[in-house]
């Protein structure tokens, strides 16, 4: 009998040492063509100008490029097909077992992952010609929404429609079924988790923490027997784990929106297919804590004339603010993504 476990072990392997290969030609493309922030931000999403956010990232003086992500969906990408196309072509019983990608399992989560990161390509590419000093630039915050409501309902018309899903598991309390609410609640829901992408920008913090929160939900899917979806989860941390290997200070490159829109998207996809979707909010509380800073801080200011909450928004960007170097802050919120995410399979577990 073929161990699952080979499975998963196989596929992060794989997508680590794909990522790895093929870091040196992303970087030289990426270096080559100028492909980082031109300008930093001069004005906060209030309005204001942004003097802490821009002497704090100070993109004309570190010349740091976008991107990064592409070693994420990339290697997942590859290995996916590649496996695919390999069981295909040479007829094998351990190929087939290898090969990750399934209709009820993973179709979902590879699109999910593919197409909003290709959204976040587009993003970025508009970001880095952008000379102005805008919020982010690239793309409004208006058109990414309204492209991950797309996404959003799709995935949702999938569970529904296709795969007959319109239910989650609540903790020490059983199965409960949503019905037809099972599509605002995934759409809320995915929307929600994007808005804590903006956890990228120190160094490692981003991709420490997302595959953290992806092995999490690999350890839960195999618990669920979902293999597939299980090695899937995995391989997108072994992406992640080659991308974090780059990205340690002093960063090659950042996750930017390409990593991160495909990855909060993905990771909501994974949580209701496992259906431990009500640990979602243990796992990514880091993400969750960090949007809800920046939420806090702009109506601190609009309501309270002019008064922050916290010195600079998001969380931990006000962490480097009050002193604490960028290392610091990247390992404690690792630690503290550790144990929420301890918390969170344990609960799943047990309940």
């Amino acid at each position: 009998m073929f161990p699952n476990i080979v499975k998963i072990l196989v596929a992060s392997l794989s997508t680590f040492v794909v990522g790895i290969l093929a870091t040196p030609f992303l970087t030289k493309f990426l270096y080559a063509h100028e492909l980082w922030k031109k300008t930093s931000v001069q004005k906060s999403l209030d309005g204001g100008a942004a003097t802490l956010t821009s002497a704090l990232h100070n993109d004309e003086v570190r010349k740091t490029p976008r991107m990064g992500g592409i070693v994420v969906w990339g290697s997942v990408l590859i290995v996916a097909l590649g496996f695919m196309i390999m069981s295909f072509f040479v007829p094998s019983a351990t190929l087939l077992k290898i090969s990750f990608l399934s209709r009820n399992q993973t179709w979902l989560p590879l699109f999910t992952l593919i197409a909003a990161s290709l959204v976040g390509l587009i993003d970025d590419y508009l970001v880095c010609r952008d000379r102005g000093g805008h919020v982010g630039g690239g793309l409004s915050l208006t058109k990414r929404l309204i492209l991950v409501l797309i996404i959003a309902a799709i995935g949702a018309y999938w569970f529904y429609v296709k795969l007959g899903v319109s239910s989650i598991i609540v903790p020490f309390a059983g199965e409960i079924s949503l019905g037809v609410l099972f599509i605002p609640i995934f759409i809320i829901v995915m929307i929600g988790m994007y808005s804590g992408g903006i956890i990228d920008g120190v160094d490692g913090l981003a991709g420490g923490l997302f595959s953290i929160m992806f092995t999490s939900y690999g350890i839960i899917a195999y618990y669920h027997t979902q293999f597939d979806l299980a090695a899937f989860a995995f391989a997108v941390a072994g992406g992640l784990l080659a991308f974090l290997w780059f990205n340690i200070p002093p960063a090659r490159f950042f996750l930017s929106e390409t990593g991160t829109m495909g990855l909060t998207t993905t990771l909501v996809v994974i949580a209701f297919l496992t259906k431990a979707v009500v640990v979602l909010p243990i796992i990514a509380l880091p993400l969750i804590v960090t949007s809800a800073s920046s939420i806090l801080q702009i109506l601190s200011k609009k309501y309270r004339h002019g008064k922050k909450i916290f010195k600079i928004a998001p969380l931990h960007n006000h962490f480097q603010a009050i002193g604490w170097p960028a290392y610091k802050v990247t390992m404690r919120y690792w630690i503290i993504g550790m144990m929420l995410a301890i918390i969170g399979v344990v609960i799943t577990l047990i309940g």
